[in-house]
């Protein structure tokens, strides 16, 4: 059974991003690694505003897309005024409607070494947790709703329900599958597996979400796109799985 979001229901288009400010060291020290601005406590920052640009342009948010095309510093100064501590880490969750107007919302993350928000060539950590990585049982219709982040959930909401998966804290993920059998992506991150010696992402054809760490992953040569079969997935394999929070984490498949 296919399910879809609704394009008429209401909805604005989102970037969740992280605040670290043990961020710039890192990415100071690996600047080769890593894109610019190395500077900045917010990661990945130009690629989250590329990100909604393009969401913007894409469902012809005029108000927005005209609020969105600032520079990167002012963009930044106007994310700084809603941190209420800079000593800690924090998730953020860039809000734009069809008017142009940007709400950030700002809630605690937990903090992690930052040399997990670069590409996982550059680092392996034993002490962290493994993510339980499930497949859906239903299939997703790619649309601008899978490609692009916007607040149109219901489908990644009811595909975390099927895997058993009730809290954003878990470390399960589980991947969406489009009617051609094909993984799009994970409900929360972009999944990498390993084949023949490469990591393989899942080609945007498949009609997965155009990701910041996806982006980020791809253009330090980490991956390629290959289009993945779920019948391809072996239970117990590793894999890889990230997003704009929590950087890059390990996952293992679970079939059975």
């Amino acid at each position: 059974m296919a399910s879809s979001s609704s394009q008429t229901q209401p909805f604005e288009i989102f970037s969740s991003v992280r605040f670290d400010t043990d961020l710039p060291d890192v990415a100071c020290r690996f600047a080769q690694c890593y894109p610019t601005p190395h500077h900045s406590p917010y990661y990945l920052l130009a690629y989250h505003l590329d990100r909604l640009i393009a969401a913007a342009r894409h469902f012809q948010m005029k108000k927005a897309l005209d609020w969105l095309q600032q520079d990167l510093e002012s963009f930044e100064q106007f994310l700084d005024a809603s941190i209420p501590n800079r000593s800690k880490p924090w998730r953020l969750r860039i809000v734009v409607d069809n008017n142009g107007d940007c709400t950030v919302e700002v809630n605690p993350t937990a903090a992690i070494d930052p040399m997990g928000l670069l590409i996982p060539t550059l680092h392996t950590d034993p002490t962290v947790p493994v993510w339980k990585v499930y497949v859906d049982t239903k299939f997703t219709t790619p649309s601008g709703f899978t490609t692009h982040k916007t607040t149109a959930r219901d489908d990644y909401t009811a595909a975390r329900l099927r895997a058993g998966i009730k809290s954003p804290a878990e470390t399960s993920e589980v991947l969406v599958v489009n009617p051609k059998n094909e993984v799009m992506e994970g409900s929360i991150t972009t999944p990498y597996f390993q084949r023949e010696h490469m990591w393989i992402t899942p080609p945007l054809s498949s009609g997965g979400n155009a990701g910041t760490t996806r982006r980020y992953a791809l253009s330090r040569g980490f991956c390629v796109e290959q289009v993945i079969r779920r019948d391809e997935l072996v239970d117990g394999e590793l894999c890889w799985l990230s997003n704009g929070v929590r950087g890059f984490m390990q996952g293992q498949v679970v079939l059975t």
